[in-house]
């Protein structure tokens, strides 16, 4: 098989309703789609502080979902059922997946999805609720998790003096702190977390491009979540 290359990246973020365990649904989408020349070539200030890449496209959508917020969703996302339907938002439905897939369509391909713990929450989740629209992500797309991807990184560099990585909290807000010695923004919005994400993989990009080959997985690999048993009224179940 040839080595993988993927020429965008598109680094994303959901807030949903709660854990896998009681069958979430989307709540909020961000996508940052960014190119490989972008991550090759970071951008820094006058002092060599990392910057968000100049070009990048962006796509946040917030949606109303029919399942209720656990209380512990709600807290951290600062969403609830009660002030997306108060903004009209409809649910995750065709428009939605149209969106998207315009979104997708504007970035050189082949394109790789990123997403911390993407593995087991943002990616299979995703493909729940395109599964249930009857949709999909293009062909040939690709997944990265900076999560696994990050500790794979760590346990390699052995002859480091620090601390024990085992002892080391990888969540993406922590990784923000040490990386760059301040507090992540908007924190628990899907944007915010997005943008902390990418700030993070540029911190380390060179080496988490250099294992992109052995880390990413084909999105044909990413099982849904569950299978969803209902169609939402927005969707009203119509064909395209």
């Amino acid at each position: 098989m040839a080595e993988p290359r993927c020429e965008t990246f598109i680094f994303l973020d959901l807030e949903a309703t709660g854990l896998p365990n009681v069958h979430p649904e989307i709540a909020e989408i961000s996508l940052f789609a960014i190119h490989r020349f972008s991550l090759e070539n970071p951008e820094k200030d006058e002092s060599g502080t990392l910057q968000l890449p100049r070009v990048l496209d962006k796509l946040t959508l917030c949606m109303c979902p029919e399942r209720d917020f656990t209380p512990k969703a709600s807290e951290i996302t600062g969403l609830s059922n009660q002030n997306l339907t108060n903004n009209c938002k409809p649910g995750f439905d065709r428009t939605v997946v149209k969106a998207l897939q315009e979104f997708l369509k504007r970035q050189e391909a082949p394109i790789c999805l990123v997403a911390h713990n993407g593995f087991d929450y943002d990616f299979p989740l995703l493909r729940t609720e395109l599964q249930r629209l009857g949709a999909d992500m293009p062909d040939g797309t690709l997944c990265l998790d900076t999560l696994p991807a990050l500790k794979g990184l760590d346990k390699g560099h052995h002859h480091s003096t620090r601390a024990s990585h085992s002892k080391k909290s990888y969540s993406l807000s922590n990784l923000y702190r040490q990386y760059f010695n301040d507090e992540p923004k908007a924190a628990h919005s899907a944007e915010g977390d997005v943008y902390t994400l990418v700030m993070v993989f540029l911190h380390r990009a060179q080496e988490l491009l250099q294992c992109f080959a052995t880390e990413a997985q084909s999105w044909d690999e990413i099982q849904p979540m569950y299978i969803s048993t209902h169609r939402r009224r927005s969707s009203q179940g119509h064909n395209d």
